[in-house]
């Protein structure tokens, strides 16, 4: 029989959650006096939706993150794939989410799991009740590691093919996409995926629609322009030289706010958004939306907030912000928050 009070509770088994169950056994914390709260213990949304996209990091920051906690246990693990690729390159994230799986199974030895969907959160006396669908445990603290969803948006009569299948080459393939005009909105790393995944299929005409120029990420030693919000690697490539460069001869561009936007859109009948990700929610009655500080990852007393629900933001040395989502960086972020969060939970 599990207890069901603990000091720590953790909601997510994405790789925001590995990071923290990890670093708080790391920190002191008994793994029995950790909750760990996941539907399906299958590194989240970057292990089940995302495996065949190719990451805009290099696989050396992948390795910083498997390496970074020593109750991941990596480096006695087996011979995965991504040990011998050029850490200069960058992977799949399949390739890391390999290693991530096997983590995940060593921290779930530790730890306390409930594997369920966590509902609702309610503070009483100091201690959180955290619901799912089948039970109730208490924590002093929790930390929610929850993920995004895709974002879409909203116009009518055009069928919306999922982020997750456009990305997704094979996937996409058994779309109805013969002589289709589609739609893409966005200029991300994803718009990047999707863009010459649709150019592969027997589509008519592909409309990228967006909001402002192209955005490149530029190393500078110990800093990055546009870190989080520039386009890096493949994906940069492609842009420089066909969108910047010569467009592709079914592929269309248009500013949303260019006179043309209106009759253009009419002309498609399917869409790809690929215009970011929302935070996915969790009923807080108490609180309502629940909102972090980005600079400590607080959102209420012994509730805490990491990963791409809730990153951590940095200024650049030109004074440019960004919120920052990375494997890497949710390690950096723990790096700098968790001292706080052990003091300032209950």
């Amino acid at each position: 029989m599990h207890p069901t009070h603990f000091r720590w509770t953790v909601i997510g088994a994405g790789p925001a959650g590995i990071a923290t169950v990890g670093r708080l056994i790391d920190s002191g914390i008994a793994p029995d006096e950790i909750a760990w709260v996941d539907p399906e213990f299958a590194v989240g949304d970057f292990g089940v939706k995302w495996s065949v996209v190719s990451s805009n990091t290099r696989v050396s920051g992948f390795t910083h993150f498997l390496e970074a906690s020593s109750a991941f246990q990596f480096r006695q693990g087996p011979d995965f794939a991504i040990r011998g690729f050029d850490p200069r390159q960058t992977c799949s994230l399949g390739a890391v989410a390999e290693p991530l799986q096997w983590i995940t199974g060593r921290l779930a030895e530790r730890v306390v799991t409930v594997k369920a969907t966590a509902t609702r959160l309610e503070l009483h006396q100091r201690r959180w009740a955290v619901h799912t669908e089948g039970s109730v445990l208490t924590s002093d603290n929790v930390v929610l590691a929850i993920g995004s969803d895709a974002r879409s948006l909203d116009y009518p009569g055009v069928r919306e093919i999922p982020l997750e299948v456009a990305v997704d080459v094979h996937k996409l393939g058994a779309e109805p996409l013969e002589g289709a005009t589609v739609a893409v909105f966005g200029s991300s790393h994803s718009t990047m995926l999707v863009l010459p995944n649709l150019l592969r299929q027997p589509v008519a005409k592909i409309v990228n629609f967006y909001q402002h120029p192209l955005r490149y990420a530029v190393e500078f030693g110990d800093w990055t322009l546009f870190d989080d919000t520039g386009l890096k690697g493949h994906a940069a490539q492609w842009a420089r030289e066909n969108l910047d460069g010569q467009l592709p001869e079914r592929l269309e561009r248009c500013h949303v706010g260019d006179p043309r936007f209106d009759e253009l859109l009419g002309r498609c009948d399917q869409v790809v958004y690929t215009v970011g990700f929302e935070p996915r929610r969790i009923d807080a009655p108490q609180w309502g939306p629940l909102q972090h500080n980005a600079s400590n990852g607080i959102i209420a007393p012994g509730l805490f907030g990491i990963g791409i629900a809730f990153p951590g933001y940095r200024v650049d040395p030109t004074g440019f912000g960004e919120h920052r989502v990375g494997l890497e960086k949710f390690i950096e972020q723990l790096d700098a928050c968790l001292p706080i969060w052990l003091r300032y939970g209950a």
